[in-house]
């Protein structure tokens, strides 16, 4: 029997079918979501995302305290706005309280090339994880972003854009999050579904 899949659709997400294609592809059954009712009989959740934090948050309105209540209760990922919505604060159009999942802000990155950051990139392991059984520092992951999530205690990987690391795997307990697109990743992002899928 498949793992099921209860994939969050608050409104930015643009990525949202492509991930439900790459969530399947990985092995998954997936369910969308979309307001209190739909959280049924799953087994994990998946945050997609693409948008502004702001939004985000906005879009989720009273569907934030269920989902916090069902994130503490079984696997969460969060993929890149996703990820980012994990956090205690964004400074996306202003200042703007996250889910505070993880102890951390969302900042604009800081460097001398272009932003948003668009493109190809590896990922420097600081600590060991189940979300990357199977990945080496050889591995190329999909970026579209122009803000980082600034956290120090729960970093799992690190990725370098124009000299400047930043957070792009995170694990608190049962809960990720990927700043990258998996589903935009080619195999390198299914083997991370498929990890995920199989947490137990």
């Amino acid at each position: 029997m498949s793992t099921v899949i209860g994939l969050l659709n608050y409104g930015v997400s643009g990525n949202i079918f492509s991930v439900q294609k790459a969530l399947e592809r990985a092995g998954a059954t997936v369910k969308t979501v979309k307001t209190k009712k739909d959280f049924k009989s799953f087994d994990k959740i998946v945050l997609p995302g693409v948008g502004s934090f702001r939004d985000a948050m906005d879009n989720l309105g009273d569907l934030k305290s269920e989902l916090v209540d069902q994130i503490h209760e079984r696997p969460t990922l969060g993929i890149c706005l996703g990820m980012q919505i994990l956090s205690k604060v964004g400074y996306e159009f202003g200042e703007t309280w996250g889910l505070d999942l993880i102890d951390a802000e969302v900042k604009k990155i800081e460097v001398k090339c272009k932003v948003p950051h668009l493109g190809w990139g590896k990922l420097s392991l600081v600590k060991e994880s189940p979300l990357l059984t199977g990945i080496t520092n050889e591995d190329n992951f999909y970026f579209m972003h122009s803000y980082e999530v600034v956290n120090y205690t729960d970093v799992i990987a690190l990725t370098n854009y124009c000299d400047h690391n930043f957070v792009s795997v995170i694990q608190k307990n049962d809960l990720y999050g990927v700043q990258f697109h998996p589903e935009k990743s080619r195999e390198a992002g299914i083997v991370i579904l498929n990890n995920f899928i199989s947490l137990p």
